[in-house]
């Protein structure tokens, strides 16, 4: 199916649902007003996508096993980001393994490029292409194709991203469309065809599973106050070790992502919940917070507004939705009279 869409987004909860291939958590790293724009194309077996964010996030990500996805940097000029504890520059791929859960942290703005085919899509190209089946990896691991291939395949992507905002109806076409996939797929096999997966050394694997057992220890004590002694504890780790993973993965401390990831939970909770039975109080002593002042200030530091105003919204929202409705419903009532 052909299809393609713009959307912006001033929350990362619409933006995680929106996001193709996988399941993505969003937790913004630093205070200010959340701007993100996604730009998505499906040409038929390649999908694309596009997500330029404002502020400096951390994702966990787990890709579908429907889909092999990699991901580059839109830009070459823009700051180098973290993928499961190591540096990506603007001359890498990542490529993400099958169905692993991946961490993804950037330290300023950034604009992310994605594309995927199907595994059989995948495996069939390459042979087509290249001679070499191309299978998705059990891990993910980085690449560094040859550096005019890349930028090919970055300028490809981003014409398409350019054509899907400006003009829409040329994807749409089917021949074009289809001369567009097959440039972008015979592009994207001769970047991934003849790259073997970078060695990851013993100690990088470790520290991958402290982290997937630190993750663990706070989705299952989600609603519990929690401090460093517990969680090192808990997960049998030093507090040196878990604060050098969660600086590689992270670019933060073990409490500092804890209170961001909680406050996220809150935000969501908040603009989730029912205006007419739920409370501030309730929702943030539910997640752990229970210094209520220094809570609400901390959170409109985070977010530019008050939890009160975040609850407030959303029966706004709904009140408007619901106005809408009838809205909708008086005028099929008039026209069905007419």
């Amino acid at each position: 199916m052909l299809r393609s869409c713009v959307s912006e987004f001033t929350d990362p909860f619409p933006l995680e649902a929106s996001v193709r291939g996988g399941h993505v958590e969003i937790v913004v790293a630093s205070k200010g007003h959340f701007r993100a724009q996604q730009t998505v194309v499906d040409l038929g077996r390649l999908w694309m996508q596009r997500i330029d964010e404002n502020l400096p996030r951390i994702a966990r990500a787990s890709p579908s096993l429907q889909r092999a996805p990699i991901l580059f940097h839109a830009h070459g000029n823009q700051v180098p980001t973290r993928h499961n504890g190591h540096d990506v520059s603007a001359g890498e791929i990542v490529v993400l393994g099958d169905g692993v859960l991946d961490h993804l942290w950037s330290e300023g703005p950034c604009s992310t490029a994605a594309m995927s085919l199907s595994p059989e899509d995948l495996a069939a190209a390459g042979t087509s292409i290249v001679g070499q089946e191309l299978n998705v990896p059990r891990y993910t691991h980085l690449i560094r194709p040859a550096p005019a291939a890349l930028a090919r395949l970055r300028a490809l992507h981003d014409s398409v991203m350019d054509l899907a905002k400006a003009g829409p109806s040329v994807l749409s076409h089917p021949a074009m469309a289809k001369a567009i996939e097959h440039e972008l797929i015979w592009t994207m096999v001769s970047c991934l065809a003849g790259h073997m997966p970078a060695e990851v050394k013993p100690t990088g694997r470790r520290h991958a599973r402290v982290i997937a057992s630190f993750e663990e220890f706070l989705r299952q004590r989600r609603y519990e106050p929690l401090y460093l002694a517990d969680i090192c504890a808990g997960i049998g780790v030093s507090g040196r070790l878990l604060h050098l993973c969660c600086q590689e993965h992270f670019g933060t401390s073990p409490i500092r992502y804890l209170w961001l990831r909680r406050m996220h939970l809150v935000r969501r909770a908040l603009l989730q919940a029912n205006p007419g039975e739920a409370s501030v109080t309730g929702i943030a002593v539910e997640h752990g917070f229970w210094e209520l002042g220094r809570f609400s200030g901390q959170y409109r530091t985070l977010f530019g507004e008050s939890p009160k105003a975040t609850l407030r919204r959303q029966l706004a929202d709904r009140a408007g939705r619901s106005e809408m409705r009838t809205i909708d419903a008086d005028s099929t009532r008039r026209r069905t009279a007419e």
